[in-house]
């Protein structure tokens, strides 16, 4: 009998990225830490998981702690890199996630600098952000992503990048983000 996959997901608890959560939410054999833990306990986790999906706000240094006790800035950073090395489908979805996995010869789906919020989207230089736009887009990726998250990462980002971009042409966030999306 084949083992079923374990997934790990690593989300930090803020309000404004409970957008991501559908994504998720279908994913079978699942442990979901939203904060609570300190990263010591989090690398045990990872150890024990089969599959790794890191999301939330970040830099290229990592996935910014929310509420992880005694664990630093980063709650996602270069100590957990070897065990992520190890994965497989891994997900890391931040702010400048890309230079995160490039910096570190990881592999997986992963997003560059990643607007979600209106004040990105003018920081950015997206062409008349409003907020409804801004939801469009992460509302619309997060479901996308939900619909293909249990698939070989190589077709889920396949079908992301060819779903999502159906809204490029009447939504700038959305166009701005569907170019920062990646596989490697």
């Amino acid at each position: 009998m084949k083992k079923e996959i374990t997934t790990l997901v690593i989300h930090p608890e803020d309000r404004s990225t409970d957008f991501l959560c559908p994504i998720y939410e279908n994913v079978p054999n699942k442990t979901v830490i939203r904060g609570g833990i300190t990263k010591f306990e989090l690398l045990k986790l990872i150890e024990q998981h089969d599959r790794i999906m890191m999301m939330g706000h970040g830099s290229p240094n990592g996935l910014f702690n929310r509420d992880f006790p005694y664990s630093g800035y980063y709650i996602i950073d270069e100590q957990i890199v070897p065990l992520i090395k190890e994965k497989t489908d891994t997900v890391f979805i931040w702010c400048n996630a890309d230079q995160f996995v490039k910096g570190h010869n990881l592999k997986g789906f992963f997003s560059g600098m990643f607007v979600s919020e209106v004040e990105e989207a003018h920081y950015m230089r997206v062409p008349n952000p409003t907020q409804s736009m801004v939801d469009e887009s992460n509302n619309t990726f997060s479901e996308i992503v939900s619909r293909h998250i249990n698939k070989e990462i190589k077709v889920m980002y396949e079908q992301v990048k060819q779903e999502y971009g159906v809204l490029t042409d009447s939504n700038p966030v959305a166009s701005y983000n569907h170019k920062r999306i990646y596989l490697v």
